[in-house]
């Protein structure tokens, strides 16, 4: 597998970094190389959270997301201030937190994260599995639903049905990608 970048930033309380882990480790379980750099503000909960993910088939030079594959916007803050680093990937946004810029030469996919959460599980605080189950379709073939699952439990422990019935939420989540310009 060729170095592949994600970018996953929104505000705290979201599970940005949480959403790393469990990715990180998924990968890890599928015999990948993988970094994980996380920044955030210096809040506890409402400042800007940021998780940058490398993952390689060969050992990884450097862990610093430049210009990511895929980006995960979870608030209208982090998709204003990284949306720009994406030249080619994909950007999967929360249209409940963000207005996308049509102006971007990139496919912009809009996941209502946070609203199908809320509808199908109850909380809000599940739409940071219901990104990592949508992302996760996107590496399919190198990373199983599996891993995915498995990582998942493991890192987070308590509400493993809500987890499992987020993950899956966003794992059928197939949406048709907006038109790039």
């Amino acid at each position: 597998m060729k170095r592949t970048e994600i970018l996953i930033s929104g505000f705290g309380g979201q599970g940005v970094v949480r959403l790393g882990q469990v990715f990180s480790s998924a990968a890890v379980a599928e015999g990948l190389y993988t970094t994980m750099l996380i920044s955030h503000g210096t809040e506890t909960r409402g400042g800007y959270v940021r998780s940058q993910i490398v993952i390689a088939g060969s050992p990884i030079d450097s862990p610093v997301v430049e210009a990511p594959d895929y980006f995960c916007a979870m608030s209208k803050a982090a998709y204003d201030k990284f949306s720009k680093l994406v030249n080619k990937g994909i950007i999967l946004y929360d249209p409940g937190y963000v207005e996308p810029n049509r102006d971007l030469p990139v496919r912009q996919i809009p996941l209502p994260a946070r609203a199908t959460a809320v509808e199908k599980i109850g909380r809000e605080i599940f739409a940071n599995v219901v990104f990592l189950g949508a992302l996760g379709q996107y590496f399919k073939p190198v990373i199983s639903k599996e891993s995915f699952l498995q990582a998942l439990a493991a890192r987070v422990p308590k509400a493993r049905e809500e987890n499992k019935k987020a993950f899956e939420l966003g794992y059928l989540f197939a949406p048709a990608p907006e038109k790039s310009r």
